[in-house]
């Protein structure tokens, strides 16, 4: 009777497996995809300090200040992909020494380089908004030995250079995105919270079976 007993508990606990495997795997495949999707749609903002000391991480927030806001400027009026690239790609060497300006009035003399490439990011919230994952296409600045830690926006649209705050996304900077991406995709990215809580909890269960 208890063979049977313990023989139900584990079918039943191999089907619950089964099926958050599934639900699991479900949601990683429609992150993928919205990453690809919206890759296709943006340009990021990635700068890579030095190192990961205090002075260093400092400086890489002012190069990133520099740089910031010189491309405000230059993408203000700009609703287009294709000219957006066009511009980044016009000034790489103006971006390189706006930062190269930076670093030596903070007294360093570290190298900088600036280059519009494909870049692997993490997960990571603005506001409200949730991008997955993904290699995106991004104006990429780094400072020396760029072996320090990472900093992250979406260049465009313009969801970080809005007055004098980061990361803080405004009507205008929301517009934006929808005007950028279709209603499933600016839904997607408004419910990728959601997603992230799922995917925690699938892997904890996932953990505890294994």
């Amino acid at each position: 009777m208890m063979r049977k007993i313990w023989s139900y508990c584990f079918q039943g606990m191999g089907i619950i497996l089964l099926i958050v495997l599934m639900v699991f795997g479900s949601l990683q495949y429609r992150q993928a995809r919205l990453a690809e999707h919206l890759s296709e749609k943006i340009i990021r903002f990635h700068v890579k300090a030095n190192s990961d000391s205090q002075t260093d991480q400092e400086l890489k927030l002012k190069v990133r200040d520099a740089v910031g806001a010189f491309m405000k400027e230059e993408l203000e009026d700009v609703s287009d992909l294709e000219e957006s690239r066009r511009i980044l790609l016009q000034n790489m060497e103006k971006i390189e020494e706006r930062a190269r300006q930076v670093i030596k009035a903070n007294g360093y003399s570290y190298g900088v380089s600036a280059q519009l490439s494909y870049v692997d990011f993490p997960e990571k919230s603005y506001g409200d908004y949730t991008f997955p994952a993904g290699e995106y296409e991004a104006l990429q600045v780094v400072i020396g030995q760029g072996e320090g830690k990472n900093w992250w926006c979406v260049m465009y649209p313009n969801m970080c250079f809005r007055g004098s705050v980061y990361e803080v996304v405004d009507e205008e900077a929301e517009e934006s995105l929808r005007e950028v991406l279709t209603r499933e995709e600016y839904d997607a990215v408004m419910k990728s919270k959601d997603y992230e809580i799922r995917f925690r909890w699938l892997s904890f269960l996932k953990t505890l079976w294994e």
